[in-house]
């Protein structure tokens, strides 16, 4: 069970080198188009998170409540995704939200400039002056994307495994690169510590997706946290009701065998609070 995630500049080859390594390795690929349908099946209607999408959100789409909950749609996805198994997910932060995967391989894929500008070109039927600029304004969304969901940058090499220039690598290059350098990172006791960290991760997810979607309980900063058996909550409210109805659904969805922590608290003033 191995996942890799391809993060790509505009022009850079991306989709081509993920459909080719997900062919050479027998993955699934998954795109916009599978994130999207995730999305839609948990419940969100289309073009409510259309401002977000591997964009820098404007100033009032960044204090809308709206961006909380499309980066935790975006995380319930990829979770999906990841839990099927092998797979080779393009883009939507994919490496920051599965980074804590011991069989995770992340890329970064790049070009020269004056490279992505003649594909841009061909690929628009554009001038170079209307490519430049929608070049420009591809890598100042991705940028800022990144940068606002998860206060990292997206271009630096260290958050990535592996960076490639497709102005002079093919994707083929590309592919078989990734595939052997995958073979080598992975030991096959990896399999099962990746099962169960994606475990771990799934389960903090639906406990969290309960508390604040489907019960709709008003825990403020609301975090779930799971290490092997024990389950941490953390948050604020201003009611012992509303905590312990926070803590009887994580029981009930950790189900039996599970430690739980509970580290919400009762702030008396909550409902004043800014």
């Amino acid at each position: 069970m191995a996942i890799i995630t391809i993060s790509r500049e505009l022009a850079a080859l991306g989709d081509e080198t993920a459909r080719e390594l997900a062919r050479i390795l027998g993955y699934r690929l998954v795109q916009k188009d599978a994130i999207e349908r995730r999305m839609r099946e948990s419940g969100t209607p289309d073009g409510k998170f259309a401002r977000y999408d591997e964009r820098k959100p404007s100033f009032l789409a960044g204090l809308s409540p709206y961006r909380e909950d499309y980066l935790h749609f975006l995380q319930s996805a990829v979770f999906a995704e990841a839990g099927e198994g092998d797979c080779v997910l393009v883009g939507r932060g994919a490496n920051v939200i599965l980074g804590k995967l011991p069989a995770l391989v992340s890329v970064f894929l790049s070009a020269r400039i004056e490279v992505r500008v003649e594909r841009v070109k061909g690929y628009f039927s554009c001038d170079e002056k209307r490519a430049a600029q929608i070049i420009d304004r591809s890598d100042r969304d991705r940028s800022g994307f990144h940068r606002s969901f998860f206060n990292v940058q997206w271009r630096h090499p260290g958050n990535y495994h592996l960076t490639f220039n497709t102005g002079i690598l093919s994707p083929a290059d590309c592919a078989e690169t990734i595939a052997g350098i995958k073979e080598r990172l992975f030991p096959g006791e990896t399999e099962g510590q990746n099962r169960e960290a994606l475990r771990e991760m799934l389960l903090a997810h639906r406990i969290r997706h309960r508390i604040l979607y489907e019960r709709e309980l008003p825990i403020r900063f609301m975090e779930v946290f799971v290490s092997g058996r024990v389950v941490t909550l953390r948050g604020a409210t201003n009611s012992q009701g509303l905590l312990d109805a926070a803590v009887e659904i994580a029981a009930e969805t950790a189900g039996s065998g599970t430690e739980l922590n509970n580290e919400i608290q009762i702030i008396r003033e909550y409902g004043v609070m800014p």
